[in-house]
């Protein structure tokens, strides 16, 4: 079915006769004596990761897509999933990761490096879930690379190494469609998106059992993805646009949060939350969900899919695609996908409004709400 698209490294029979060689070697990008395949650690939970989120200005439509590969496990996997007015489609597909590392493709999941840093393509490929995206991201914000951290003091269990996360994040313009059964929503202008690249090892690769004792999530916090006109919001950093006069990236202090929940779900629904820049601005940003525009992350394997609990690195079988639709506005259906959860929200910050995403981890918010723990409180 997808024989037109399939990359050289999985069509060409000699590649894997040329092992460790691999189509990447012939561009002039070593940065060791070793061949691009031969990854920097043996750690088998050493990835490669994308991730992108788009909407259209009127929040009615929010798509998110991810995908990995896992060198030293030989596995790729990707997931899509659409959320439109509430109904809930996600697709995953699973293959081995083979020779050619180029070939992003992962069964009807395709994304496409247009130019590194400034253009990304993502398609969804019809399929039986019913659900197709073409949509291409334009990069509007400097990426500026995250360090890897180097504090080797505080690994788990103790006396081992701790895990690292490098990478870089940013925000753009979205233009393309969605198709959700036949019904085919355009994205055009005023549709934004924020992406990230990262790689290293951990960040819950293979579930529990290969969590070493460490928490299969980076924290309770979860993160707030805003693009204001001037400036954005990327969880701990500030990131300005390419025409601005700012360069870099200004920090930001652990924020106080005033959050509100869904009685029955005790999902996030409001919040007011204070930010302290480095550069000494205060920021004080009101979110307000959309309706029921929530992304749940369990659906792109964040802590376990929902029926298979299968985890990020974790599946290790022949190749795979699977899906599942949910109607998210029932709380009985919500309630058993709680967990990394991508909140779309209206956002309000020095009488500027823009869409943005409110990242939480639920209900496990809730419970820090409800802990009094510093930084953490309810909203009246």
């Amino acid at each position: 079915m997808f024989a037109s698209h399939v990359a050289s490294g999985e069509s060409d029979p000699h590649l894997s006769g040329q092992f460790p060689l691999s189509p990447l070697d012939d561009y002039m990008v070593h940065q060791t004596p070793d061949p691009v395949r031969v990854m920097w650690t043996g750690d088998p939970r050493a990835y490669e990761r994308y991730w992108m989120i788009a909407y259209n200005p009127t929040g009615t439509v929010m798509v998110a897509t991810g995908g990995s590969i896992y060198p030293n496990l030989d596995r790729a996997e990707a997931y899509a999933i659409i959320n439109l007015s509430g109904r809930h489609t996600s697709v995953r597909s699973f293959r081995s990761l083979g020779v050619d590392r180029l070939n992003l493709r992962v069964g009807p999941i395709y994304p496409e490096i247009v130019r590194g840093l400034r253009e990304w393509r993502y398609r969804l490929e019809p399929n039986e879930w019913g659900i197709s995206y073409d949509l291409t991201f334009f990069d509007t914000t400097r990426q500026v690379f995250r360090e890897p951290l180097s504090d080797s003091a505080h690994g788990t269990p103790p006396g081992r190494r701790s895990d690292v996360t490098a990478g870089f994040e940013g925000f753009g313009v979205v233009t393309g469609w969605v198709d959700v059964d036949g019904i085919r929503t355009e994205l055009g202008s005023g549709s934004m998106g924020t992406r990230d690249r990262h790689w290293g090892t951990g960040r819950g690769v293979g579930g529990p059992a290969m969590s070493l004792g460490g928490r299969l999530h980076v924290g309770v916090s979860g993160n707030a993805f805003v693009p204001f006109e001037d400036w954005t919001l990327w969880g701990d950093r500030v990131y300005y646009p390419f025409a601005s006069k700012r360069e870099g990236a200004t920090l930001v202090s652990r924020p106080d949060r005033r959050l509100r929940f869904d009685p029955d779900t005790q999902i996030f629904v409001e919040g007011v939350v204070d930010y302290r820049l480095a550069t000494g601005e205060a920021k004080q940003l009101h979110y307000e969900r959309i309706a029921d525009q929530t992304v749940f992350l369990r659906c792109g394997m964040y802590g376990g899919t929902p029926d298979g609990d299968i985890h990020q690195g974790g599946y290790d079988g022949p190749d795979l695609t699977q899906g599942e639709t949910y109607d998210v506005s029932r709380a009985e259906t919500a309630i058993g996908l709680r967990g990394l959860d991508e909140h779309l929200c209206r956002v309000t910050c020095d009488g500027e409004s823009v869409i943005g995403v409110y990242q939480t981890i639920d209900p496990v918010a809730y419970e820090v709400c409800m802990s009094g723990r510093p930084g953490w409180a309810f909203l009246d």
